[in-house]
Parts: structure tokens; C-alpha cells; sequence
């Protein structure tokens, strides 16, 4: 009956994350077992791509193979692997179980298989849970045989993705190293974030310069890393420069570079970026600042695609693509003076507005465990992780800093955690009041908050059953049951409906 299952979803043509998130519900209940998670290999980390069972922060998580013997276990085999009760090997989801919120509660059971794709592996499949003896020989065999059911519909999603991304002329990131791409991932799965990638996936394949636009700390610089990798200059340099720390007299000598004598203590020849950026991208960060004599020569090798190096009267041509960003208003500053009409307009032949981390409430949960992930790693914890209240505190808080706030945030608390006496051996999890968050700056939960027109139907709906459910809790001093009366919802929906929703 369960291959049945599985196999009506192989041949069912479905969007990727729909069919492997069907197929880790479908083993969760056919094992009776706490949770299922499918995680892919990129380099050496372990990526959820599906969970069943675990808190929705497990998706934001990278699990480092080489911190994690389980998971290091499981890879290394080509059959199942069962950690039986009692296994000194830490769990990496040890306080991650869904049906145990808020508590510090170890799996005592668990088995995992590695997962293979035409002869290279691909990730994990792992099973948990909380009982302890739920994994017997039987299970063992079966999800040894599941496997091959797996790895089937991993490979019929990637040649579907593959497909649809032919039919639809996007680009392969060809020429961009995985260490690279995980280094810069963009984290998250709201319908705003999602947008915006299309958004650049699409203009990724054009040679027009780029301007985004943003509040401080949204993550610019990996949007524009997005862009590069996506673009057929992928195999090119993508030269980074902070305008905001070029000083005005060097500026010049920076982007174009200078000849032997231009100014005092030019010793000998020097590129610049452009020359370093030649064939690639030349990401100009925090553009508004650059000083207006360096505007003119910068608006000359739009025009022309030529430098002038400082103290050189030859001209020499440059294949760059520009990507530039701000987080200040741009058209004000051309009004007062401050930045050139004519460059601004060529910047931005196509702007591209980044959302605010207060847009994405549903990415918080996903970057917020991406964030304790690497702290736990950091500083050498067996497991971290938020207690429920103290994600609720996150979700209302208004968040000026953006993903920046956010992880200085984390930071700062697993680290108050420890000199507040918690051991690396515990599951440490993090109360609201380590969170060291503005009251002041806490987001209204109104009854009726107001509807942004940009948003769509469904965003707006989301949007306003979260603050409702949020405000219930608050009420009734973060008890379930209670807020479910108040809200007239069976309990049991209620943490459905949250769940859904990203509120646990």
C-alpha cells in the first residue's frame, strides 16, 4: 500500500518541494516514528529539504557532516544505520522534535539512510523518534527498500527542475563553486523572497545594470551574488566595493587604478577593480556615497566601456557588468545635488526593491534557526534552539536592523546563555528575556491591522492570522488551549494553523 503511495506521487507531475514534502509525510505515518527529515548533501553540509515532525526552524539549519557523527555515520554507509537507545553519539535534533515545544527533551530512537543519484550521494533520509525500541530489524528492511523510492523521486524532481528551467531560458549557475553558493545563501521561503529570485533569475540573463534598493542589514550583497551566479558571467570574478569606505582622495586611484607617479607614493602601476572585474560583475555597494568627481568617470565607462587609469591619458576598454545598492534614496539625493541625474539614470535601468525582514515574517523562524546552527557550531553546543515565547518575541518585534539585528541578536543570547551557567553537554534553549530586544520597538498586535495594498490576497490573509494568533497568546499569557477558545478553534488546529503559518 505505502509503494503505491509513493509511486502515484512519481507519476504524478508536482512542484518540487510539494512531492518531497508529500513523500516525508507519507514516511512519518507509515513508521509511526516522531519525525522524517530529507537532507541533501552540498559539499560538507547536510541541507534540510524536507522535514515531517521537526520545528519549521530545522529548514534554516546546515548541519555540518563533520560536527554531527550520526549523520557522518549514516553517509558513510550504503545501508540503514540505527542508533539504538542510549547511543553516546549526540542527535542533531535533539530539541528540534515538534511534539515537544518549548522542552529539552533527547530523541531516544533513530535510523537514517544514505541516499544515492546516479552513483553519487545525494543526502540523507533520517527517521526519529522520542520512544524508545520504535525501530525494529522489520524497519530496518523496510527503509532500506523505501530508499530506492527515494532516490527515485529525487531524480525525477531534479529532471523536472532541470526542464522547466530550459523551457523557461534560464541559466545554469555553471562555473560557480557550491562553497561559494552556500557561503552566500539566501534563506528563506516567503512568497516575497521568492518574488525576488525569479525576479533575478530573470534579468540575471541580460547585460543591464542593476540597482538594489533596501533597508540596511536585508542582505543586498547576497542579491547581488544571486545575480552573478545566475548570469553568464558565473565563471567570471564578482568584485565587491564598499563605497562607503573609499576615502575621497583614493576613490579615483580604487575603481580605475593609477600610473607609475599619478600622486605622491604611487611607486609603480596599479589596476583597479574595473580591470579586476573585467569579463565579470563589479558590485557597487552603498553606491550614494561615492564622492561626485568619481560619479562622472564612473558615468563615462557606462557610456563607453572605457577606464582612464589616474595620470594616464590612454583610454582602455573593460567588459564589466554593473550591479550597484543603496539603502538611501537615491532620487532625493539627485534633487539636492548630491548624486548625478544622468548616472543614477543609468544605474538604475533596472532597480530591484529588496523586502524588509518585517515583510517576511514567514522567513524568520528558517533564518533564526540558520543563525543558532552556526552558533551552536561556534561555540561548541550539543544543541540550541528558541523556546517557543521567545520565538513569539521575534515574530512581533519590528525588526529596523533587518537579518543583521536578527543575527546579532541570536548571537548575543547564546552567549548569555553560557555565562548565565547553561553547559555545552545541555540543550540549551533560549528564553525571551536572552533576547535583549527593544520594547519599544515591539510590532502592534492589532485586531485589525492594516492591509498593505502591495500584498496579495493570500499574504494578507497569512498576515493577519498571525498577528491574531499572537495577540491570543499574549492575552492568555502564551497557553495553547486557552488562545484556541478565544479565537473559537479546536486546539488541535490551532497548532496546525500555527504550524502553517510559521508561528512554531
Amino acid at each position: 500500500m505505502l509503494d503505491a503511495v509513493l509511486f502515484a506521487d512519481l507519476v504524478t507531475e508536482l512542484p518540487a518541494a510539494v512531492r518531497l514534502q508529500r513523500l516525508v509525510n507519507t514516511l512519518r505515518n507509515h513508521f509511526a516514528c516522531g519525525a522524517v527529515a530529507l537532507l541533501q548533501l552540498q559539499q560538507a553540509q547536510l541541507k534540510p529539504v524536507a522535514v515531517q515532525g521537526l520545528l519549521r526552524e530545522t529548514l534554516g539549519r546546515r548541519f555540518v557532516v563533520a560536527q554531527h557523527p550520526r549523520l557522518a555515520a549514516i553517509l558513510a554507509s550504503r545501508q540503514p544505520v540505527r542508533f539504538p537507545p542510549g547511543s553516546e553519539l549526540p542527535d542533531p535534533y535533539d530539541g528540534l522534535l515538534a511534539e515537544t515545544p518549548g522542552e529539552a527533551v533527547p530523541v531516544h530512537d533513530c535510523m537514517g539512510v544514505s541516499l544515492y543519484v546516479e552513483g553519487r550521494c545525494w543526502g540523507a533520509l533520517t527517521l526519529d523518534a522520542l520512544s524508545p525500541a520504535s525501530f525494529d530489524a522489520l524497519a530496518i528492511l523496510q527503509l532500506q527498500q523505501l530508499s530506492l523510492l527515494v532516490e527515485a523521486a529525487i531524480r525525477i524532481t531534479e529532471l523536472e527542475q532541470a526542464n522547466r528551467a530550459l523551457r523557461q531560458g534560464e541559466l545554469p549557475a555553471a562555473g560557480t563553486s557550491t562553497v561559494a553558493a552556500q557561503q552566500y545563501e539566501i534563506i528563506g521561503q516567503s512568497p516575497a523572497l521568492q518574488r525576488i529570485l525569479q525576479e533575478l533569475d530573470v534579468v540575471a540573463s541580460s547585460e543591464l545594470p542593476v540597482l538594489l534598493l533596501g533597508e540596511t542589514g536585508v542582505g543586498k550583497e547576497l542579491f547581488a551574488r544571486q545575480l552573478h551566479r545566475r548570469s553568464g558571467r558565473a565563471d567570471k570574478p564578482m568584485i565587491y566595493v564598499n563605497c562607503a569606505a573609499l576615502p575621497e582622495s583614493l576613490a579615483e586611484s580604487e575603481l580605475f587604478g593609477h600610473s607609475k607617479g599619478a600622486f605622491s607614493g604611487a611607486l609603480s602601476e596599479r589596476a583597479g577593480r574595473f580591470d579586476a572585474a573585467d569579463g565579470g560583475t563589479l558590485f557597487l555597494d552603498e553606491v550614494g556615497e561615492l564622492p561626485l568627481s568619481v560619479q562622472a568617470k564612473l558615468l563615462r565607462v557606462l557610456q563607453n566601456g572605457e577606464i582612464q587609469r589616474l595620470g594616464s591619458d590612454k583610454l582602455q576598454r573593460v567588459n564589466v557588468r554593473l550591479v550597484a545598492a543603496t539603502n538611501r534614496d537615491l532620487q532625493q539625493q539627485v534633487k539636492q545635488g548630491e548624486f548625478r541625474a544622468d548616472l543614477y539614470h543609468r544605474l538604475s535601468v533596472y532597480p530591484i526593491p529588496i523586502p524588509p525582514l518585517r515583510e517576511r515574517s514567514e522567513d524568520l523562524p528558517l533564518l533564526a534557526g540558520h543563525f543558532l546552527e552556526q552558533n551552536r557550531s561556534r561555540l561548541g553546543l550539543r544543541s540550541l534552539r528558541l523556546a517557543p515565547a521567545a520565538e513569539l518575541a521575534l515574530l512581533g518585534y519590528n525588526w529596523p536592523g533587518n537579518i543583521r539585528e536578527l543575527e546579532h541578536v541570536i548571537s548575543r543570547a547564546a552567549i548569555k546563555a553560557l555565562s548565565q551557567g547553561a553547559q555545552r553537554s545541555d540543550i540549551v534553549i533560549l528564553q525571551p528575556e536572552l533576547l535583549d530586544l527593544p520594547q519599544t520597538l515591539r510590532a502592534p498586535l492589532s485586531p485589525a491591522p492594516t492591509i498593505l495594498p502591495a500584498q496579495g490576497l493570500k499574504e494578507a490573509v497569512n498576515q493577519l492570522q498571525q498577528q491574531l494568533i499572537l495577540q491570543a497568546l499574549q492575552q492568555h499569557q502564551q497557553c495553547w488551549s486557552k488562545a484556541a477558545r478565544a479565537l473559537q478553534l479546536d486546539a488541535s488546529n490551532l497548532h496546525k494553523l500555527a504550524q502553517r503559518l510559521g508561528l512554531k
